[in-house]
């Protein structure tokens, strides 16, 4: 546990209605893709969320959900449309935020399937395309939109089982193939490629290495270049006092510099990364949570406004959200906890692109089947359960996906994963 006198009084001070009170620290500076530009200006409110949610019951598909996100609707909180994939095949990322467009990308992990969703109309979704392997590169894991529009992608997997790392592919807007290369490096060979994180300026592109399959344990980033995909290094983290900080990295975030980032472990550990556009990169343990083994919790899904950095988070003694003031990234202090109450575990979170709230979904193997917003004062990191946001007549905070019909039809329950909101334009 964080020492109490690390928590602000007013974090001590509040008690949450039902489902969060406050909770635990995590650290250092970032820039999330494409949500944090306009963390300087007004904030500016979307009009809808999309949640991507898998099917839970035999014979139904993984869909998208969309719910009427505008506070000043008669409809807020309300899914108002929605449309399956035609498989049922563990859905899981979405990209992290929603990119300028009507197109979002989407993964049915299991299946190694993406999902192309036409949202130029909210209220009529449509799968605009869809693909599987792309030549030996199997299993697609995370989406991260370039300058001019193509998508970065990372495959978790060669040909077919895991008995080699895939790695970053480049696609054009339809899923085309335009280059790619494999991570394999005996640096780490228990490597598989997770999340990456382009840097044009540098014309660089960051990578993390944790296995979906848990039957390797990466311990490494990999440095390529962005131009030709070229892999320039594969950096083993160092290990911390615990032993297992380096294990499983996860998350990488840009500083404000854009030269140095933040990358996060699923084992709770902070590492500062430099030298990013030298032949020398390195990483430098700064922060770690409390953290015992998967089966009480982990670190999932950052996001960053502003100085502020707000982190999943759950171990043997609880869940939360983290609200950090990352100013200086070797000093990070908490501002701010939410606690959530069982069986809340959160996992996955996106920020507004233009405004202060977040949406929170929880992990696979949490029982809880919803889907929450929370706000972010983006002067002083403060989290606040918004409790107007709930179904049509429930006292309970939150839109549940544990349903017998949506928009598209009858269905059981769906367990809601990568969720953004809509581009405040739409």
């Amino acid at each position: 546990m964080i020492p109490e006198a690390s928590v602000s009084p007013c974090t001590r001070n509040r008690v949450r209605a039902s489902l969060v009170a406050a909770f635990l620290a995590l650290a250092p500076l970032a820039c999330q893709p494409a949500a944090e530009e306009a963390a300087d200006t007004a904030p500016r409110t979307s009009s809808w969320l999309y949640i991507w949610a898998g099917a839970e019951t035999p014979g139904d598909s993984d869909f998208l959900a969309v719910i009427d996100a505008d506070p000043e609707s008669a409809r807020y909180g309300e899914i108002v449309s929605s449309v399956p994939v035609g498989l049922r095949g563990m859905a899981h990322h979405s990209e992290h935020v929603m990119p300028a467009g009507d197109t979002l990308w989407v993964n049915s992990f299991h299946a190694g399937a993406t999902f192309l969703v036409d949202l130029s109309d909210p209220l009529a979704p449509a799968v605009a395309g869809s693909f599987r392997d792309v030549g030996e590169f199997s299993h697609p894991h995370s989406y991260e939109r370039l300058p001019g529009g193509n998508v970065l992608v990372t495959f978790q997997m060669r040909g077919a089982g895991n008995a080699a790392p895939g790695g970053l592919v480049e696609l054009d807007p339809a899923g085309g193939f335009v280059r790619g290369t494999f991570a394999d490096d005996p640096v780490d060979p228990e490597l598989r490629p997770y999340s990456a994180t382009p840097i044009p300026a540098l014309d660089r592109v960051v990578s993390t290495t944790t296995d979906m399959f848990e039957e390797n344990v990466g311990t490494s980033f990999q440095l390529w270049r962005l131009s030709d995909l070229t892999l320039l290094r594969t950096v083993r983290l160092p290990e911390g006092p615990r032993g297992n900080e380096h294990m499983d990295p996860a998350e990488i975030r840009l500083l404000a510099d854009s030269t140095t980032a933040i990358l996060t472990t699923f084992t709770c550990a902070m590492y500062l990364l430099g030298g990013l556009d030298t032949d020398d990169p390195r990483a430098e343990l700064v922060h770690t949570l409390p953290w015992t083994d998967y089966a009480t919790g982990d670190c999932a899904i950052p996001a960053t406004r502003g100085r502020y950095w707000v982190q999943a988070y759950a171990n043997a003694n609880g869940s939360a959200l983290v609200s950090l003031d990352i100013s200086d990234p070797r000093a990070p202090r908490v501002v701010d906890e939410l606690r959530m109450e069982e069986p809340w575990w959160p996992h996955w979170i996106s920020m507004e692109p233009e405004g202060d709230r977040i949406v929170v979904t929880s992990n696979p193997g949490s029982t809880l089947y919803r889907v929450l917003v929370v706000r972010l004062d983006p002067e002083t990191g403060a989290l606040e359960l918004d409790a107007t946001f709930r179904d049509p007549g429930s006292a309970e905070p939150g839109v549940t996906f544990q349903r017998d019909a949506w928009p598209h039809g009858p269905a059981g329950p769906a367990r809601p994963h990568g969720s953004v909101f809509s581009r405040p334009n739409r």
